[in-house]
């Protein structure tokens, strides 16, 4: 059995804007974890993130004929995620949420949750804790640094299609995350473990 050869990106939009429809699929397949993975960065709402893929996919199909195959498709497409994820962050009216959200049952039993894998407290807490490190010391970076670390670590795009969507040098690309590294790595010593 001979392996099939998958298509790249332009191959898929040529086949697409051809008339071969259903072959979105294969880019929505493609693409799909990491535009949520993104969107979800910069709206920080899980369920918005899924919502907002989908209408980001909506636009991406409908500007098809619009996409210059010249260019890398995964900066074009993530420039539209990006752009869509924005404006929503930019529309949205600051909503309050409680510190703590009630943890008992109609009949006022407590509910509880207990975890199907077995980790100890300590770890738990511990992977908690570097994980809310993580997300403030990503906060606290100035903006294009922080950019560039979402679009490189969550996003997944290549020093290139940085580049090419931030329209920057590939060198100044590589030179900011460096910088940006250092900065989390500074932030962040106390959760590295000794070597």
């Amino acid at each position: 059995m001979a392996d099939r050869e998958v298509p790249d990106d332009r191959t898929l939009v040529a086949e697409i804007l051809a008339g071969e429809s259903e072959k979105f699929a294969q880019l929505v397949n493609r693409y799909e974890k990491r535009i949520i993975n993104y969107v979800y960065r910069i709206t920080r709402r899980y369920e918005e993130a899924h919502d907002l893929s989908q209408e980001i996919f909506v636009k991406v199909y409908m500007a098809l004929d619009r996409y210059d195959p010249k260019y890398q498709f995964s900066t074009w497409i993530f420039r539209i995620a990006q752009n869509t994820a924005i404006d929503v962050v930019r529309k949205k009216v600051p909503v309050e949420e409680p510190l703590t959200k009630p943890d008992y049952t109609e009949g006022g039993e407590r509910d509880r949750e207990i975890a199907a894998d077995v980790v100890s407290p300590y770890r738990a807490f511990a992977n908690k804790q570097m994980s809310a490190a993580i997300e403030r010391s990503i906060e606290n970076l100035p903006e294009d640094y922080r950019e560039l670390i979402e679009l490189r670590h969550f996003g997944e795009l290549s020093y290139e299609e940085i580049a090419t969507m931030k329209h920057m040098p590939l060198g100044t690309v590589k030179n900011k995350l460096f910088r940006a590294r250092n900065i989390l790595k500074d932030e962040l010593g106390e959760f590295m473990e000794p070597v």
